[in-house]
């Protein structure tokens, strides 16, 4: 059978291919400490599972229309109202299966050979595959940790070159935690507008900062960014409800109906159930997010706390997300727990699972090589003994 030349090169998400290796570890027996997938280990909220029983106990089972219910997209435009100030459209917003599905989208809508799309490193794996499966080519732009992994304007603005369709910045950022100074942000804004480029914002994590940082959506900062983002967000990360698939672009209105129509040829609508659902996480009471914030700070903390104490490591403190980023290639080339010698983060991730069973990504996986992410979204017991056997594997 040939396979298109694309897909023969599509490699599939490190993220869940290190989880798929955990498990399959965890299938003969061995107790594996999991620190891989992003996702939240909380059960989603009472009163949003409680919506979506009433739902179905209603009949909201059937087709939708293919981008949403006007109620979703309503309750979606009033929550960007509430929190940013900014005034949207139902026919500016798209419901998408995830937040993934939104990014796709707007990029098949936006690109295509020939095209470039600017990539800040370390970037979610994702990223480049869906820029490639367009046929357009990743540009990817380093950001340091003396940076905090956050992208310098004047960086931006020299990788622009008339190929340039698009920047796709993700804030606050998986897999580093970087949460963008307002002042970064305003100064990469100043060159989309200059440049005429536009952004694609993935504000998937914006509830999820940490004291001492701050959040300010992209679409902000004036009615000449405005017109030039897209903004990628969904229910997934901060109301627990990653299995219920429901992402959103808002977008000019001219974007919005060209993937309108592409997602009426492609999936059709998002589950009919999820979408009631997630009209009662946004509509509702938000008292769940300060109580989910709460406990991921205190872990945060506690993370933090046990990375200082790690010999020959370094990392910049997240500010948002849930996820700790570290450089570990000091340790390349020396024999680690059980004697075993690694060269890479990949090498050094397969070797702490193998032999420590602690379960983390490689950061060549997000353009990073020598760093490897820890996901904390995860009880407070696993993240100890993690870091115990963790501590153990370094100091062999």
């Amino acid at each position: 059978m040939q396979l298109s030349p694309i897909v023969q090169t599509l490699k599939p998400s490190a993220t869940i291919a290190a989880a798929a290796r955990a498990k399959e570890l965890k299938s003969t027996g061995v107790m594996v400490y999991e620190f891989t997938l992003g996702e939240p280990d909380f059960t989603t909220p009472r009163h949003i599972c409680d919506a979506a029983k009433q739902a179905m106990d209603d009949g909201a089972t059937h087709y939708t229309p293919a981008t949403g219910i006007p109620e979703l997209k309503q309750a979606i435009a009033n929550a960007y109202k509430a929190d940013h100030g900014l005034e949207y459209g139902i026919n500016q917003i798209a419901v998408s299966n995830g937040a993934k599905h939104s990014i796709h989208n707007v990029l098949t809508a936006l690109c295509g050979p020939g095209d470039e799309v600017i990539i800040p490193t370390p970037y979610w794996v994702s990223y480049s595959a869906l820029v490639e499966l367009t046929g357009a080519t990743p540009v990817l732009v380093e950001t340091t940790e003396e940076s905090g992994f956050c992208l310098a304007a004047e960086d931006l603005a020299e990788a622009i070159s008339h190929r340039t369709r698009l920047l796709m910045l993700n804030n606050p950022c998986n897999p580093t935690g970087a949460a963008f100074p307002i002042e970064t942000l305003e100064a990469i804004a100043r060159v989309i507008v200059e440049k005429d480029i536009l952004v694609l914002s993935d504000e998937i994590y914006e509830k999820l900062i940490y004291e001492g940082s701050s959040f300010k959506s992209f679409a902000t900062f004036g009615d000449d960014v405005v017109e030039r983002t897209v903004i990628v967000n969904g229910v997934s990360k901060a109301y627990a409800m990653t299995g219920w698939r429901i992402g959103w672009t808002l977008a000019p209105v001219e974007l919005t109906a060209a993937i309108t129509r592409l997602q009426s040829q492609q999936t059709s609508n998002p589950c009919s159930i999820s979408q009631h659902a997630a009209i009662a996480a946004l509509s509702g009471s938000q008292e769940c997010l300060a109580d989910m914030l709460a406990r991921f700070a205190e872990r945060r903390e506690y993370v933090l706390q046990r990375l200082a104490k790690l010999p020959n490591i370094s990392y910049v403190e997240p500010g948002g997300a849930f996820y700790a980023f570290f450089n570990v290639s000091q340790h390349f080339g020396r024999p680690l727990g059980g004697g075993k010698v690694v060269n890479n983060a990949t090498e050094f991730c397969t070797a702490l699972l193998e032999e420590a069973h602690v379960a983390l990504v490689t950061g060549d996986a997000f353009g990073a090589p020598g760093y490897v992410r820890l996901s904390f979204a995860t009880s407070m017991e696993i993240l100890e003994a993690g870091f115990d056997r963790l501590e153990a594997f370094l100091t062999v």
